[in-house]
């Protein structure tokens, strides 16, 4: 957009650019691309689309059975790809979303078969939830803590194995029950068991 004319609107704008320093420039050109390719990434736009409200997710993907089978067990629940991520969100609710994602890493790590990446990953993991005031420590027990500490010395897939369970059985019998109770997770029973509803009426 261009224009010769005094007091032009696009005139004043683009001398107004032009005081800019061009690395000023060229940071917010490239932060615009950044967010343009984060604002595409699907599940970031699904996080933002739930904004803190569970919701069943990708239709496609979720039954209806699935939602209602989470009740069953703590397993079923774990067993879900969205159960896990519904469970996630109500955690964040609570501030104690570190459990889960303790319990994540470690599953991730039994799945390590380098000894190299299993000693490194060990480590990680270790600092970042087991330690003493680690950034997100997990609410396990000295005795826990420091045989995690003693089987780092030589890390095995094994070794996370104790503060794991205790994590597992912490959410399965606190943060469990109350996220069954929750409004947001009824609200997603209420959806699934209408939409069965709808399906068997149309068959």
């Amino acid at each position: 957009m261009s224009c010769w004319m005094p007091g032009c609107p696009a005139l004043s704008m683009c001398r107004g650019l032009a005081t800019f320093p061009i690395t000023c420039l060229e940071r917010a050109k490239d932060l615009k691309t950044r967010l343009g390719i984060l604002l595409h990434k699907p599940e970031l736009g699904h996080r933002m689309r739930t904004s803190g409200k569970l919701q069943l997710g990708s239709r496609r993907r979720d039954s209806s059975q699935e939602v209602l089978e989470w009740r069953e067990s703590f397993d079923q629940l774990l067993k879900s790809k969205s159960g896990v991520t519904a469970f996630h969100t109500f955690l964040k609710t609570e501030f104690s979303e570190e459990n889960l994602d303790f319990w994540l890493a470690c599953e991730d790590f039994k799945k390590t078969r380098s000894k190299n990446k299993l000693a490194s990953k060990a480590n990680r993991i270790y600092e970042e939830f087991v330690q003493s005031e680690a950034p997100r420590e997990v609410n396990i027990d000295h005795e826990t803590r420091e045989i995690t500490r003693k089987n780092l010395s030589g890390a095995t897939s094994t070794c996370f194995n104790e503060a794991q369970a205790k994590t597992r059985t912490l959410m399965e019998k606190d943060s469990y029950p109350r996220f069954l109770k929750s409004a947001s997770y009824q609200d997603m029973t209420k959806q699934a068991t209408s939409r069965g509803i709808s399906k068997r009426s149309h068959t």
